[in-house]
């Protein structure tokens, strides 16, 4: 894949973005204040009008409907600021264009019309709106939509009602992606949206069709779309919402192909040796002839069967999902081999195997994404089996109200005999009710656990004991969530996502593979800087490395810990601790050394796997890999390179043989 037109395209589109969302909450009378409240006009109804009086006096009348999302967004701004409230608007919409760009090339809507562009793929009047008759979308007014198409001068109005139906039509598949309706990203969504100047008329004209064939280009949108953003904070101490900008870095697919190959790829072959997936993993390295105690305890810790539904695997800074893409694909390979199904193989490894986590809302958005793609290629029915993934977003519950959200679950026997009308009655005896259920008490400590979930991240520690309790209250939650009354619904879907989040970090994985962040103690934050002390004191002075310590925390015995860093790891002083620890704790299996600009950075960086509780006699698989040895497609030519230092290295070695 050329990247040069994403390259130019994706910061731009930024920019234009966030000009765009700014001067839509503006027309709400919303704008950007030294204190949030103040930039937020009043609004007054008035019979089925919403009046906004702004700042000079001004008064604009909208429909009473907008009330409801106007108040959402204000009270976002509110809480985050103008500036990250529009910019987190930005890249949702961002996202769903993405989206729906994807998906209309590759033919992945059920009505078969582009929603974006031309029939013949250009930029010009989008095929939805030509055909906007035939139509067919759940909630679409078609006596309205036939009444704005007869009347030849609403193209505008018309276009806008087909494009929100368009991305409510895809709530039920991919609800990180495209939100409820009625929300407040539905008022920011910009005007003029036919023009030839539109945000969608470019997004169309800037990136080639081609290029929209891979789901790669996912990631790679990602990482532009931010870069702007990672120069602006680079050296600097950077706040919490800016870390995914500052230590976001996409990683090339034979790397990622290196770490899935040899650790969840190694695990299903020390099982089935003669697996025919050794044939298909072309950056699998065997570690050849091992010592007698490696070997006894490669016997003694290797199942006899491996049950492809029992594969656990972890990824605990995500991104875009570009690793557990490639996962997936290799247990598509493994479902296969067991002689699964294959119309039953996508909804078993988004269900059952992929667990993902990010603190950044946007790599959820488009890692999910990514996934859901990949299965709608193997199962043309994937958007209606409401799947359940465990990809996601780390959320922070310090806004959360533990109590009332409680009174409105209520999982006590009142609830279930229909005597809710007392339960607000006795706060006392509700209280020590409530404090007497397990279940409260474990939303309480896992509620706790998060209140700076979007600066730890996936270094927030759930233990393991809390993992069954937690799938099942999970399971209670998503019930109520779909089956509960007018209070449980909501107070079920706000919980939701953080009992799934610890349920996550409760688990421990076959494999834990990760491209983790890079940023030096002097980068972090007072909060961040404190906990790294505390909590990693082996690996404080990166966050790379404390990931490389976090991952074994997340393993089963003799897991499989895959991570691609910066080397420095291997021979700094200030990690002389983290070494001594890995070699007395894990066995280096394999490593793929590699020299400045190999990942297109320049700094040296190495891709490792190691095996929690390995024999520290094992015997690993070494290789160097030079800049040299990268050919015009991004990928070494040859895999083991045959370059000068690993030549030496194989000769001295069959020396000492």
């Amino acid at each position: 894949m050329n990247t040069n037109a994403i390259k130019r395209y994706a910061p731009k589109a930024r920019t234009a973005f966030i000009a765009a969302m700014s001067k839509r909450a503006a027309l709400f009378g919303i704008r950007e204040s030294t204190v949030p409240s103040l930039g937020i006009a009043p609004l007054e109804i008035k019979g089925d009008l919403a009046l906004i009086t702004d700042s000079t006096g001004t008064q604009r009348a909208f429909p009473a409907s907008i009330a409801r999302p106007r108040a959402a967004l204000a009270q976002k701004v509110e809480q985050l600021g103008f500036a990250q409230t529009m910019e987190q608007a930005a890249y949702s919409w961002f996202n769903r264009l993405c989206a729906l760009r994807y998906m209309e090339i590759k033919g992945y809507l059920d009505h078969g019309r582009r929603v974006l562009s031309a029939a013949d793929g250009n930029a010009g009047m989008p095929q939805i709106l030509e055909d906007c008759l035939d139509i067919e979308l759940e909630g679409l007014d078609k006596a309205h939509i036939t009444e704005l198409k007869l009347d030849g001068n609403k193209d505008e109005e018309l276009y806008r009602e087909l494009l929100l139906a368009q991305c409510q039509a895809l709530h039920q598949a991919m609800p990180f992606l495209f939100e409820a309706v009625d929300d407040a990203l539905e008022l920011l969504l910009p005007d003029n949206l036919t023009k030839t100047d539109s945000l969608i008329r470019e997004l169309v004209a800037a990136i080639p069709e081609e290029d929209w064939q891979d789901v790669e280009i996912i990631g790679w949108l990602y990482q532009f779309y931010i870069s702007e953003k990672k120069d602006q904070v680079i050296g600097k101490v950077v706040k919490s919402e800016d870390i995914p900008a500052a230590t976001q870095l996409f990683t090339p697919n034979w790397i990622v192909q290196y770490l899935v190959q040899n650790s969840l790829g190694r695990q299903w072959l020390q099982t089935y040796p003669d697996s025919p997936l050794k044939d298909k993993m072309p950056y699998y390295v065997a570690t050849g002839e091992q010592p007698p105690e490696v070997q006894a305890q490669l016997a003694a810790s290797t199942p006899e069967s491996i049950d492809p539904l029992s594969l656990k695997v972890l990824d605990p800074a995500c991104g875009s999902g570009h690793i557990l893409v490639e996962a997936y694909q290799l247990l598509k390979e493994i479902y296969t081999e067991r002689g699964f199904r294959s119309r039953d193989i996508p909804q078993l490894i988004l269900e059952n195997n992929l667990c993902g986590l990010d603190i950044d809302d946007r790599a959820g958005q488009l890692a999910g994404f990514a996934l859901m793609m990949l299965a709608r290629e193997d199962d043309r029915r994937i958007f209606s089996r409401e799947l359940k993934l465990n990809v996601l977003a780390l959320q922070e519950s310090r806004h959360l109200d533990l109590d009332a959200l409680w009174r409105a679950l209520n999982l006590t026997s009142d609830w279930q005999r229909g005597q809710s009308q007392n339960l607000f009655d006795s706060e006392q005896s509700n209280l020590a009710a409530a404090q007497a259920d397990n279940r409260y008490q474990l939303l309480r400590s896992t509620l706790g656990r998060f209140t700076q979930a979007k600066t730890f991240g996936s270094l927030i520690d759930v233990p393991a004991e809390d993992a069954q309790p937690l799938g099942e209250l999970l399971q209670k939650l998503r019930q109520l969530a779909g089956e509960g009354d007018s209070m449980q619904r909501p107070a079920a879907q706000t919980l939701l996502p953080y009992v799934q989040q610890a349920w996550i970090l409760a688990q421990r994985y076959d494999a834990v593979f990760a491209n983790p962040p890079y940023m030096g103690s002097k980068g972090m934050n007072a909060d961040l800087k404190e906990f790294a002390k505390k909590a990693y004191p082996n690996s404080k002075s990166d966050l790379f490395a404390i990931f490389i310590e976090r991952g074994f925390e997340l393993l089963k015995d003799y897991g499989f810990n895959a991570m691609v860093t910066m080397q420095s790891w291997m021979f700094l002083s200030s990690y002389e601790g983290l070494r001594m620890k890995l070699l007395r704790e894990s066995s280096i299996e394999c490593m793929a050394h590699m020299a400045n600009m190999v990942m297109g950075i320049a700094f040296g960086t190495a891709a490792t796997v190691c095996k929690k509780n390995g024999h520290s006699a094992t015997l690993g698989a070494y290789c160097y890999v030079e800049y040299e040895d990268i050919g015009d497609d991004g990928r070494p030519v040859s895999f083991p390179p045959l370059n000068e230092r690993n030549l030496r290295a194989a000769k001295s070695a069959d020396a000492t043989q």
